[in-house]
């Protein structure tokens, strides 16, 4: 399976590439929205892993515009303050069966997020 990374935290990017890398998946990664997207339609990965908030376009304005693509893709957001985006994600959610990770995680929950989309 193919993941894509996006968060503006290269330090946190490059641990989850390693762990998943690890575990057998091909990863890339990008720092913002406006790369994520480009990676996006270069790698079109199975899975987008991605942060909320980032500099410029948000991880859930960056996801409305890869549906235009693959509306089904298959996501994870990430963000150490879900409250304030707890309507959209809600939406995500019931819409396109996103998961959400809530930061600080453990490896454990990422692979077990993971795995679920692996199936």
């Amino acid at each position: 399976m193919k993941i894509l990374i996006i968060d503006d935290n290269q330090f946190l990017a490059s641990i989850l590439k390693r762990v998943l890398e690890e575990e057998g998946y091909e990863v890339k990664s990008a720092k913002d929205g406006e790369e994520g997207y480009l990676t996006y339609l270069l790698f079109r990965p199975d899975l987008v892993i991605t942060d909320i908030q980032m500099p410029g376009q948000n991880g859930l304005e960056m996801m409305k515009i890869i549906r235009r693509h693959n509306p089904m893709v298959r996501t994870i957001y990430m963000s150490g303050d879900p409250r304030k985006f707890w309507s959209p994600l809600e939406k995500e959610k019931e819409l396109y069966r996103a998961s959400f990770l809530e930061k600080p995680f453990t490896t454990t929950e990422l692979m077990s997020v993971v795995s679920a989309f692996s199936d």
